[in-house]
């Protein structure tokens, strides 16, 4: 069981939540897109979080909430810069298979400005956003701080 997630602040264009989830406290920081293409489609709610959990079960996992379900193939696929990554879906979440690409997406993100996400719906419409990523550095600390 989930409680309603409590935001707990905002650094530019991230907001810092804190929930309680089976007994365990998760922190994160979550932004939306700035851009979504196709412009004439009905994208739902989409989201993209860094999440903690106070247990330690995680820690800065990267993931994208979309707003319907993901096809598998191509897997959804996330740019800064020159670098790349291949996501994993499940349902309408995707996420980095590996720790270490997980810390490497996030150490990307700290030094980068904008995220752009490309994946196709399970309807067959490739889709791609644009995230800002001013603000990901403090938010991400207090994130941490929040789940202790």
């Amino acid at each position: 069981m989930m409680q309603e997630p409590e935001a707990v602040a905002n650094y530019r264009d991230w907001t810092v939540y804190k929930a309680e989830v089976g007994g365990d406290t998760v922190c994160y920081a979550v932004t939306e897109p700035t851009d979504r293409d196709p412009a004439g489609v009905d994208h739902g709610e989409v989201y993209f979080a860094v999440s903690t959990w106070k247990s330690g079960k995680a820690a800065e996992q990267p993931s994208l909430m979309a707003g319907y379900d993901l096809r598998e193939r191509p897997k959804p696929l996330v740019r800064i810069g020159s670098n790349r990554w291949d996501m994993f879906t499940a349902g309408d979440e995707a996420f980095i298979e590996t720790d270490g690409d997980e810390s490497r997406l996030v150490g990307a993100m700290k030094r980068g400005s904008d995220m752009r996400i490309s994946a196709m719906s399970e309807r067959g419409t490739n889709t791609e956003y644009s995230f800002s990523l001013y603000g990901i550095t403090n938010a991400l600390e207090r994130a941490a701080r929040e789940c202790r």
